[in-house]
């Protein structure tokens, strides 16, 4: 069997078990036994091991290209991965760590261990997520979804990153409603279906995190 070692909360591990979804894999799912692992790490039924993301995204588009998640059309191409390595950079450090990393317990996202959240940080994160979701509904109304009308790597790692924000409730969805209807459509796919069953043991998540209406 596939295995995909991974963090339940930590937005690049939450991509990973998205692309592996959408190629129509089968995987199992396990939690590292080191923190310090790169993480995510996947390992493909002929032992090869693909350790962190860029080297799983090449792996499973190479190995796999019946469904492919890259736009064969250049530039669209280019955008999806510009989006891909802003969610994993920019976004990465400007919103989610200042949001899910505050608020979850290192086990789940690999984040150094907190104290309290600094709710400072948070307030920080909430605003460039509003300025975020501006443009991404801006791109969404423009393309269907963010580049193309076809779901594309850039999709996807923007979503995952926004599954993490959102089982704390901390998405203003009803202030971006291009952004709110694309993520909607995005939660409606298949590979979703396990990212909504997830549940922190302890920390549930918000009401209407699975719900593909909301």
């Amino acid at each position: 069997m596939r295995r995909l070692v991974q963090l339940l909360l930590a937005p690049p591990s939450r991509f990973a078990r998205l692309l592996v979804a959408e190629k129509r894999l089968t995987c199992d799912c396990v939690a590292p036994e080191n923190l310090a692992e790169h993480l995510p790490v996947f390992i493909d039924l002929d032992g090869t091991r693909c350790e962190g993301l860029w080297a799983i995204v090449d792996h499973l588009e190479g190995t796999y290209p019946d469904h492919p998640l890259a736009p064969e059309d250049d530039e669209a191409r280019r955008e999806s991965l510009r989006l891909l390595d802003w969610a994993m950079g920019p976004f990465l450090e400007n919103v989610t760590k200042r949001i899910v990393y505050e608020r979850a317990s290192q086990r789940y996202t690999g984040a150094a261990a907190r104290r309290a959240p600094d709710m400072d940080n948070v307030r920080t994160g909430r605003e460039a997520l509003r300025a975020a979701l501006a443009t991404l509904g801006t791109s969404a109304e423009r393309n269907g979804y963010l580049t193309t009308r076809d779901c594309t790597l850039g999709d996807l790692a923007v979503a995952a990153h926004l599954s993490a924000i959102d089982y704390f409730g901390e998405v203003p969805w009803t202030e971006f409603p291009a952004a709110a209807e694309w993520y909607m459509r995005m939660k409606s796919r298949p590979s979703f279906r396990n990212l909504l069953a997830d549940r922190v043991p302890g920390q549930p998540p918000v009401s209407h995190y699975a719900d593909l209406d909301a």
